[in-house]
């Protein structure tokens, strides 16, 4: 019988992918406090040892996970936002996706992140730069999908209170299954935003 061997650098990537994948989910089950390295490299399976050469520190691992999820959450939105299909319910549609975004798993694992980070100078410093990159990436695809044109007065203010809007209600989801307040809500922002964000001109079009 013929043993395959993986490369090591294959390994490696696996083992890499196993931590932070069970840093996510323990940061979502125990939070920050309750997140150990020995927790996550029990529930990856991966040794002691093993763990500290890749993350020698909680804050390394806690961080790369939430940046790891972040990237592969911003690829799915990029992806659920692209299916969007047109039509007069697009807009609301485009909302649906957007607190989808903000009421997973990656978003709980980002709010822990946050939290700890507001009292650790460290944490605080790594957190930082990848908050505002996720910030312009997710503000760009929502800017595309909704068809704004932020040359437009108040348009780029309205794309951000968007996303703020969003992020609370997901916040809020953290405590309590909010579902049917946070679609009561989001219907009447779409209206609101399909007034203000529609071009006049085509309003006049429309009507002749």
């Amino acid at each position: 019988m013929t043993t395959v061997r993986v490369p090591q650098e294959e390994r490696t990537r696996a083992m890499r992918a196993r931590l932070l994948d069970a840093t996510v989910d323990c940061l979502v089950e125990h939070g920050f406090s309750g997140t150990s390295t020995t927790l996550v490299s029990e529930r990856a399976g991966v040794s002691r040892g093993g763990q500290l050469h890749h993350f020698p520190t909680k804050n390394d691992l806690v961080v790369a996970a939430v940046e790891h999820v972040t990237a592969l959450r911003g690829a799915e939105l990029e992806a659920a936002l692209s299916k969007v299909p047109a039509g007069p319910r697009r807009t609301r549609q485009v909302l649906r996706v957007l607190a989808d975004h903000a009421t997973s798993p990656a978003f709980t694992a980002a709010l822990e992140l946050w939290v700890a980070a507001r009292t650790d100078e460290q944490l605080l410093a790594a957190v930082a730069p990848l908050e505002q990159r996720v910030g312009r990436d997710t503000h760009r695809l929502t800017v595309q999908a909704l068809g704004a044109d932020e040359s437009r007065p108040g348009a780029r203010e309205l794309v951000q209170a968007t996303l703020d809007l969003v992020r609370g209600l997901g916040l809020a989801t953290t405590i309590t299954d909010d579902s049917r307040r946070r679609a009561r809500i989001l219907d009447r922002w779409a209206v609101i935003l399909d007034a203000a964000l529609t071009d006049p001109s085509r309003k006049g079009r429309a009507s002749r």
